[in-house]
């Protein structure tokens, strides 16, 4: 892992906590929303993380200790079975996580009696987006919590690279 390296998968979190915050937050502002360009009403949508490069702890492991995995091997101490090369190695830096995508819900809506309202039906139901304000402040706060700690992260290693250089000094 470089001197950066932590810089580098934090801002990947830090990217698609962005991208996850900002999608719950569709979703809470189109909570009521009863009419889209498709037509009918508008469906919460997911984001799909994906971990960038092999993120096992044994693979990342063996990938800095510049060792190769010995075919068959089912166990964390079995790896250790052909390491070779020193532990300060550069190698490519694990962890990581990527927006693969964001989806529509397929739920089907839920449907209110509200026969004053524009777009109810015939027999005066409206449909609705499911979407529930609690499950999207869950993911609302779980997104701001991995944001902050991976902007902390990132402090962290300023931190560390500004000792590093009050060393050279």
């Amino acid at each position: 892992m470089n001197l950066f390296g932590v810089m580098d998968v934090s801002a990947s979190a830090l990217k698609a906590e962005r991208v996850r915050a900002e999608v719950v937050a569709s979703n809470m502002a189109n909570a009521e929303t009863t009419r889209t360009p498709e037509g009918g009403p508008y469906q919460r949508h997911h984001v799909v993380f994906e971990a960038e490069g092999d993120a096992s702890f044994q693979h990342s492991l063996m990938s800095q200790m510049g060792g190769v995995l010995s075919d068959g091997a089912d166990g964390f101490g079995s790896g250790f079975s052909s390491l070779s090369g020193d532990v300060t190695a550069a190698g490519e830096t694990p962890g990581g996580v990527a927006v693969t995508g964001v989806i529509a819900d397929n739920s089907a809506p839920l449907r209110r009696y509200d026969p004053q309202h524009p777009d109810a039906g015939p027999d005066g139901f409206v449909a609705y987006p499911d979407i529930n304000p609690l499950t999207e402040m869950t993911d609302l706060m779980g997104a701001t919590r991995s944001y902050g700690m991976n902007a902390s992260a990132v402090q962290a290693e300023k931190n560390m690279v500004t000792s590093s250089l009050d060393i050279l000094k």
